[in-house]
């Protein structure tokens, strides 16, 4: 975290990457992760079925928070189905069923898996025929079993008539990649030749500098009075990493960004410097 003294050298009273995210408005947009949204919204509208991947801090939750604001906002008729088992590897089918029936209705699941498939079934039409759609939002969905995974797919071919009746948005780390991989799990590759996946790509140094900005404008600051513009670019290059194979990525997402640049400004507040550089961030 920042501690005073830094606060105080750069005239801020509160940490901006702590509670930076209160509105639609916090959020920051690349080409990106502006394109994520979007399709995420859509997805939930037209009844596909979606995969957003992206590493720890990528920004993942930030999307499906932005959608689910966007739906209250238009004042859109959508119902987000939303299981609250903490262990996703323990999520099943007669579980997910119980999510869908205590999040679009008031009435008691069924006691037999049959009888909740057709009491979910029953509950989504009605729902639907009254102008609803339904999303399946599933996060940490890269723990989830290749049997649960299977039957998404029966949970997705529920219709009325032309309409589909549920979405699904699985949101997980990049390990979900490898689960819907259907060389790896060929049994389950009758909803893996139907999911799409997208993922987030991390931030440039350009987009660092726009990310800084409405960090910043949100405590009255200018960007460029607390970090350069060669400093970002310093810190895109700080947070590249390479593999065994000599092979260059990058890892500056949005929680390591904010981790990098808390670290960069007690740093320059300790050496008395009013203003992060490249230098500065050079010496981390």
């Amino acid at each position: 975290m920042l501690n005073l003294n830094t606060r105080k050298v750069f005239g801020i009273f509160k940490d901006p990457f702590t509670d930076d995210v209160i509105t639609a408005g916090d959020v920051y947009l690349n080409d990106g992760s502006r394109f994520a949204a979007e399709y995420l919204f859509q997805t939930a509208r037209a009844g596909g079925m979606l995969a957003l991947v992206g590493e720890s801090g990528s920004g993942k939750s930030t999307i499906r928070r932005l959608a689910i604001d966007r739906w209250q906002l238009e004042d859109q008729k959508v119902r987000v189905i939303s299981p609250r088992i903490i262990d996703k590897g323990r999520l099943t089918a007669s579980l997910i069923c119980d999510a869908v029936i205590a999040d679009c209705s008031t009435e008691k699941p069924r006691r037999t898996l049959e009888a909740k498939a057709r009491q979910v079934e029953h509950i989504l039409t009605n729902s639907s025929r009254s102008g609803f759609s339904h999303v399946l939002m599933i996060e940490e969905a890269h723990d989830l079993s290749i049997q649960t995974l299977k039957y998404l797919k029966r949970f997705w071919e529920l219709e009325d008539g032309f309409k589909k009746l549920l979405a699904i948005v699985l949101i997980g780390q990049v390990e979900m990649k490898a689960k819907l991989d259907e060389s790896r799990n060929w049994e389950a590759r009758e909803i893996i030749r139907r999911m799409e996946i997208l993922e987030l790509e991390p931030l440039n140094g350009k987009e660092i500098a726009g990310y800084l900005g409405l960090k910043f404008a949100r405590l009255g600051k200018e960007r460029n009075s607390v970090f350069t513009d060669d400093a970002c670019e310093a810190l895109a290059r700080k947070l590249q990493r390479q593999t065994r194979n000599g092979v260059v990525y990058s890892v500056a997402y949005p929680l390591l960004v904010n981790n990098w640049a808390r670290k960069a400004m007690n740093l320059a507040a300790s050496m008395k410097v009013k203003t992060v550089d490249a230098d500065v961030v050079n010496s981390l």
